[in-house]
């Protein structure tokens, strides 16, 4: 019938063709396509080619190594703001360098939970939506993650001006040192919502594929944390020394500034996606689906510093030397995540694209490319570290101590750094997917690993050696179940729905 009704068609527009055919010409007895005509009976232009969506579309690695490199760029200014921070912070003197070791953890808490955690829910669930070509529910989410950002902001907030003290004093802080830190910490985190809010903007502009902004303004951030937060906290010319509250205003300026520029960029238009402010009503699915990637990834963060506390006070007992023997090697830790951070979190929008678009197959080679990158890049870093350690540690002492537990500890554990690589891109992978649990929990089993692991050597007369050993196989531990989450945890529509192939002549029909 199909058919029938098919040639039925074609036969009614030869026979059209045929009247308006001159007198003399013969017509095949074949039906011809009619070719599109207005209401005049001229030739209606061609239609056009859709535009090609790179992230959707695009050659994966060249795609993602243009999307990484302006993270790349920008992370390593945020490396030399912490260079540069403790370089002025120690000229204030040792309890203001104190001071800085305690409230940094929670600083850096606040900042991979609004960026890396919360900030790639907001870049998954709208790329998502632009997968899916709804660019209306993109800018609806824009305008919640805008208030999730608010709203968490002002938790961390009124949570660190009202218990920020005792906590503090609970971890360690007494007389002048823990002056300072509460200092810095009224200062910060009573401009909580600033960070929070541009970390938000900074995963809106992500999520649609604009890496080069939110880099730009993190470089230029970097900058102006470097002259603001030494200026300030230093004092230079006619500005006076404010110490430690200083340095905390000199980030707040840095990060206000970066928040005027995108937030201008986002509301003017140029912008993909334009947060929908005017007439938007509040809706709890457009919150869920930020918050079951944003609020789940938050925990990652949490274990990860839970993690390297408890770590850090195993080797206590070891003494001075051993314990700053491994900060070195933590140091070269950071700045290596922060190149596997860079090749994640451009995962993020391609892989939300193309889990919007449908396209789950493809999906899952940008999550193995990325995490290939990212394991060979920080791999072969660390290895270099382990062979030459001296590259690294010759920057920060002299000590031949330090120097010997600082070369034990890369030797043991910087040729494992690629599987935190792996790990760190597994998990950006998943939140592009919607799918972060695993990853998460796989950060759990490290927890439990050190935990438990550590337990039993403290029972068995260990040596620092022993726990370094330890610290390498619980990131090969993270890397292998980071992976292993992603390639058993199903991306597509349950039940595996395919997509029904008509008959070619059925949609002249329908």
């Amino acid at each position: 019938m199909h058919v029938e009704s098919a040639l039925t068609v074609l036969g009614s527009g030869s026979a059209r063709q045929l009247d308006r055919a001159p007198k003399g010409r013969e017509m095949s007895d074949i039906g011809v396509a009619e070719i599109p005509v207005d209401e005049d009976e001229r030739p209606l232009p061609p239609p056009e080619t859709p535009i090609r969506n790179a992230l959707v579309d695009g050659p994966i690695l060249r795609t993602l190594l243009w999307l990484a490199w302006p993270n790349v760029v920008a992370l390593s200014a945020g490396t030399c703001v912490v260079i540069a921070e403790t370089s002025y912070i120690g000229r204030l003197g040792v309890e203001s360098l104190a001071a800085m070791a305690l409230v940094f953890p929670l600083v850096i808490l606040t900042m991979t939970m609004s960026g890396g955690a919360m900030g790639g829910g907001v870049a998954s669930a709208v790329a998502r939506a632009l997968g899916a070509g709804d660019v209306d529910r993109a800018s609806t989410l824009a305008a919640h993650a805008m208030l999730i950002g608010i709203c968490f902001g002002l938790t961390f907030m009124l949570g660190m001006l009202i218990f920020g003290p005792a906590l503090l004093e609970l971890l360690g802080g007494r007389g002048k040192v823990l002056a300072d830190a509460v200092g810095y910490s009224q200062i910060f985190f009573g401009g909580a919502v600033l960070p929070w809010l541009m970390n938000s903007m900074t995963g809106i502009l992500r999520g649609t594929g604009n890496m080069k902004l939110p880099s730009l303004m993190m470089l230029s951030s970097a900058v102006c944390q470097i002259i603001l937060g030494g200026t300030l906290g230093l004092g230079l010319g006619p500005v006076p020394q404010f110490g430690m509250r200083g340095v905390a205003a000199g980030s707040l300026i840095a990060y206000s500034i970066s928040l005027s520029v995108m937030a201008w960029y986002l509301f003017s238009g140029r912008a993909r996606v334009v947060p929908k402010i005017r007439g938007l009503r509040i809706s709890r699915s457009m919150f869920i689906d930020i918050l079951k990637v944003g609020a789940v990834s938050c925990l990652s963060p949490l274990q990860s510093v839970l993690t390297i506390s408890i770590f850090t006070h195993m080797l206590a007992g070891f003494g001075t030397a051993i314990l700053a023997g491994y900060g070195i090697g933590a140091r070269l830790e950071f700045m290596l995540t922060s190149v596997a951070f860079a090749t994640g979190i451009a995962s993020v929008p391609m892989i939300g694209m193309a889990i919007g678009a449908g396209r789950i197959a493809r999906a899952r080679r940008i999550a193995w490319t990325a995490g290939l990158v990212s394991f060979v890049s920080v791999g072969l870093i660390g290895t270099l570290i382990a062979i030459f350690p001296d590259l690294w540690v010759n920057i920060f002492t002299g000590d031949a101590g330090v120097r010997a537990a600082s070369r034990q500890y890369l030797s043991t554990a910087a040729p494992m750094y690629a599987f935190i690589g792996l790990a760190m891109s597994m998990y950006f992978s998943s939140q592009g997917a919607a799918k972060v649990v695993g990853p998460v929990l796989a950060q759990s089993a490290r927890l439990l690993f050190i935990g438990g692991g550590g337990w039993w050597l403290s029972t068995h007369n260990a040596t620092a050696t022993n726990y370094f050993a330890l610290a390498a196989t619980s990131m090969v531990v993270l890397g292998v179940l980071s992976a292993l989450s992603v390639f058993l945890t199903r991306w597509g529509p349950k039940g595996g729905a395919v997509r029904e192939i008509r008959p070619a002549l059925s949609g002249i029909v329908d």
